[in-house]
């Protein structure tokens, strides 16, 4: 059939551009050659097809044994028309006679280019799909394009992804060719290419938001035990660093709260409670109530549940607005959590048993002090302002050394809001 430098020229950009191999497109073409032959000739057992890899150029043969009689033309001569071709042939040999007809030439060339377009899409669909199969699980960024109805669609460069309604955070709306940052559920093959399923709401979205932010969690120096998040609203994560150098909460937190506050804006100010993880339940439990202050915690690791005795303008905090800091502490301690103030405590005739027993826990008796229950602290001016004073947020540190085991510290800082759970 002759040389194809148009075939060469396109085989070798296909190659460059679309990252397909040209042995790919080659075998194609190949079969789309025997499949044109079927088609003119009624058969193709017969057809051998012969392509240069180098110069892309082809032959197609139909093999034809030789007989006295010819009873079926496409794959039988007759040993006349044989030694026309060449005086050596005898009966029973086999003639490879080029298919050059006109006619079959253009349905072959048609069906080959037919076959190159399937096939380039199939490869781009499997080219695609193999790059963002592999970032499944992982965090991308999408361009936002357009909503339809209620999903969103977002380009993630080469492709788009669907953010369906039950993946997006309440309350969250965005422009198009805004950037954002998504978790990749799942990518699924279909016949238009991959479909990417994302997430705004995941709780992996703030873990790896924390491991691109914090070199530390990447490193796996600090490792994020455990993660509670109400989309839009609030997440805690429990830390540990393997490093006793490596203070975990802080490295978290970063530099006057830049690490924690660049994952904040990235969530539109979803706040952010980071605690140290323990492997003591009661003191994990207490880390977890935090902002608030506790007096005591029986933990029943058997049962994964625990009481906890907090002081009576505390238990507010404690529980949060509509329950959601004492949900979200269960949530990442994995135990179901009953809390009470002291007087409730105390009413119900067992706050003795509480003291006694954290004592023998080891705790500090600065905790079941006097002084904790000081007139300040409970003070009209621990209301939301007081909370938020500056000299409450002045010193850190001091804040530190006020409770033994829970280094709230920056955590409080980092999302000063805190005190509106007062209310």
């Amino acid at each position: 059939m002759g040389s194809n430098n148009e075939l060469l020229e396109a085989l070798t950009i296909l190659e460059q551009e679309k990252n397909i191999p040209k042995e790919t497109l080659l075998d194609a073409i190949e079969n789309s050659l025997i499949t044109a032959c079927k088609n003119h000739f009624g058969k193709s057992e017969n057809i051998k097809v012969q392509i240069d890899p180098v110069t892309c150029e082809y032959h197609v043969y139909q093999e034809k044994v030789v007989k006295e009689e010819v009873e079926d033309p496409v794959t039988e001569i007759s040993v006349i028309n044989a030694r026309l071709i060449d005086s050596k042939y005898e009966v029973d040999d086999i003639v490879n006679i080029e298919v050059k007809s006109k006619e079959f030439g253009r349905i072959a060339t048609q069906n080959a280019k037919n076959v190159i377009l399937q096939k380039i899409r199939e490869e781009e669909r499997k080219v695609l799909y193999d790059e963002y199969y592999s970032k499944e699980k992982d965090v991308v960024t999408g361009i936002v394009q357009r909503y339809t109805g209620k999903t969103v669609s977002i380009n993630l460069g080469k492709v788009d992804a669907v953010l369906s309604e039950n993946e997006q955070v309440k309350g969250e709306v965005f422009q198009p060719t805004e950037r954002i940052k998504l978790y990749v559920l799942e990518v699924k093959s279909t016949n238009r290419g991959p479909k990417i399923l994302v997430s705004r709401t995941h709780p992996e979205l703030v873990k790896r938001l924390f491991e691109s932010e914090v070199t530390e969690v990447k490193d796996g120096i600090v490792e994020i035990k455990s993660i509670a998040r109400e989309a839009g609203s609030r997440t805690k994560i429990a830390v540990w660093s393997n490093d006793p150098d490596v203070d975990p909460v802080g490295a978290c937190v970063g530099m006057n709260g830049a690490r924690v506050n660049a994952i904040v804006s990235e969530l539109r100010g979803e706040k952010i409670d980071i605690i140290n993880w323990n492997d003591n339940p009661a003191m994990l439990i207490e880390n977890a109530l935090s902002p608030a202050k506790v007096i005591s915690v029986i933990a029943d690791a058997e049962e994964k549940s625990a009481k906890v005795v907090v002081p009576d303008y505390q238990l507010s905090l404690a529980i949060g607005k509509e329950g959601q800091n004492a949900r979200l502490a269960a949530r990442l301690t994995g135990f179901k959590i009953d809390i009470k103030s002291e007087t409730q405590a105390r009413e119900a005739g067992d706050f003795m048993d509480y003291e006694n027993d954290y004592e023998d826990e080891d705790y500090d008796d600065e905790y079941l002090d006097d002084e904790y229950l000081d007139d300040e602290y409970l003070d009209d001016e621990y209301s939301d302002d007081g909370y938020l004073d500056d000299g409450y947020l002045d010193d850190g540190d001091g804040y530190q050394e006020d409770t033994d085991g829970a280094e709230e510290s920056d955590e409080m800082i980092s999302e000063v809001e805190g005190g509106e759970e007062n209310e």
